[in-house]
């Protein structure tokens, strides 16, 4: 398993921030979809390159970028200017993946987007609010639930409306990424990443994980849900949550969702220990070439 550095290319959101672009096209042969990667809360999305890799030798063109505030994009890090920003952000990054399509003569190229942790909820909430058309949705760990205290509670609920830029430790303990010593000394050496969370950002992530569960009931993009059970980073109860109201609800499509849960697994499901050469997981591969 190999692949080429990606290619980085700078993209201006709607407010002129700049985002940086990360993709890893199908050099030979027409791709089966592209995947549009969003990664999790104070990381980056040049940490997803060996997924990229294991997606890219099942067929896929892969294309991430550093949510604001994150990475190689511009913003105060772990910042949020408005409470749609990220949601706006990668609608920005989809339009701008189809003109690429466009342009490389792919117009109906199929897009899923993946999304892991912060980006499993914003890529979820995107797909509920139904903002732009994609075909497939990934969660991995989503932050469905942040399993907030009752203090944390008040204080998400008071302090956005009075220091909603203030940025405080985000609290995630890197010991419970992955069992895989080697990824967790990589995070903790890593320069892009970080540790902040604005209030705003906290106030995003607790009202649109809900919002999201909520919305599974009327659910209608074909969705994969792929949760760490013995997660200390995110609340698996968001995950179990979800899958109970779609799996429940009389208006899901039969199908409409597969979800697993790895009951032994860390956070990051995709870099537990042992990898080896091994596929990262076989679940995404199956559920992704019985459809595309």
């Amino acid at each position: 398993m190999s692949l080429a550095p990606a290619t980085l290319s700078p993209l201006a959101a709607a407010d002129g921030q700049a985002l940086m672009l990360h993709d890893w096209p199908v050099p030979a042969g027409a791709p089966r979809a592209q995947v549009l990667l969003v990664h999790g809360l104070g990381e980056h999305a040049g940490r997803y390159a060996p997924l990229a890799a294991e997606l890219h030798d099942w067929g896929f063109a892969v294309r991430a970028y550093d949510q604001r505030g994150h990475g190689l994009s511009g913003g105060a890090r772990g910042g949020l200017p408005h409470d749609t920003a990220l949601l706006d952000d990668l609608a920005v990054v989809i339009d701008a993946t189809r003109s690429t399509q466009q342009q490389r003569g792919q117009p109906g190229l199929p897009l899923i987007l993946l999304g892991h942790s912060l980006g499993g909820l914003v890529a979820g909430r995107f797909v509920s609010l139904q903002l732009r058309p994609v075909d497939a949705l990934v969660m991995s760990s989503p932050a469905l639930d942040p399993g907030l205290s009752a203090l944390q509670k008040v204080l998400v609920a008071t302090l956005p409306a009075i220091a909603p830029n203030l940025r405080v430790n985000n609290g995630l303990d890197p010991r419970f990424l992955s069992h895989d010593p080697a990824v967790v000394a990589a995070y903790r050496a890593d320069p892009l990443v970080h540790p902040k969370i604005s209030a705003r950002l906290a106030r995003f992530i607790a009202t649109a994980g809900p919002a999201t569960v909520a919305a599974a009931a009327h659910w209608h993009v074909p969705t994969l849900l792929l949760y760490a059970g013995d997660d200390h980073l995110v609340n698996p109860a968001g995950s179990r949550a979800f899958a109970a109201v779609a799996g429940a609800s009389a208006q899901v499509q039969p199908g409409i969702l597969s979800a697993q849960v790895f009951e032994s697994l860390y956070h990051e499901i995709f870099n537990e220990a042992p990898t080896g050469a091994a596929p990262l997981l076989p679940a995404p591969k199956t559920w992704l070439h019985a459809r595309f």
